[in-house]
């Protein structure tokens, strides 16, 4: 509960400055394809973006972000516990436990729960990410702004149930590996910076 707790409360401060990267790069990607504006770089989206739709504009898919990386990063981060929980039990190392893992032991299991937690992270929430991104990348909508029912709709029609976990493959493996990596990493420094009596 504690992971989940604070995965979530630092996704929402991170969200602050991710959304408008997000928005810029997702332009810069899109560029070129029909309907959608032409940039010479990251700053001229953000002139543009000012200049049509506002400062609102460079938070296009703020809400939505929120709704994906906060429920993501929670559920990441009480899925690593709970995996590696559960691998340290079925290994014989419980609460009472004398023996000490070896290293190897160590990285295997936060490394295996690492990629756990990436996956049912990524199977969760990619449908809200396949939405926001379309809802940040998308130009003319004909009549008004787009919102998340327009650009839900729209997917359902053009795509049906599956358009929702479009890029479900490249996400899985990016939250898995980045997730295993990330962990590893982590847990690595902590045991390094731990100062030895």
């Amino acid at each position: 509960m504690a992971n989940g707790t604070a995965g979530m409360l630092s996704s929402i401060v991170s969200c602050g400055y991710y959304v408008p990267l997000d928005v810029i790069c997702q332009r810069l990607m899109v560029q070129g394809l029909p309907g959608t504006t032409i940039y010479s770089g990251p700053f001229d989206v953000v002139r543009k973006i000012l200049k049509v739709e506002g400062f609102r504009g460079l938070y296009r898919g703020f809400g939505l972000t929120i709704v994906t990386q906060s429920p993501a990063t929670a559920l990441w981060w009480s899925a690593y516990g709970a995996a590696q929980h559960a691998i340290w039990r079925s290994l014989g190392y419980g609460v009472d436990s004398k023996e000490k893992p070896s290293v190897l032991e160590l990285v295997t299991v936060q490394a295996t729960a690492g990629t756990i937690a990436g996956a049912c992270s990524s199977i969760i929430t990619t449908p809200i990410d396949t939405i926001k991104t379309r809802l940040q990348v998308m130009d003319n909508f004909g009549a008004g702004r787009p919102s998340v029912m327009k650009t839900t709709k729209l997917l359902l029609k053009t795509d049906g149930w599956m358009g929702f976990y479009r890029g479900f493959g490249p996400r899985f493996l990016n939250m898995s590996i980045y997730g295993t990596s990330m962990i590893v990493t982590y847990e690595l420094i902590k045991r390094l910076s731990v100062k030895q009596d």
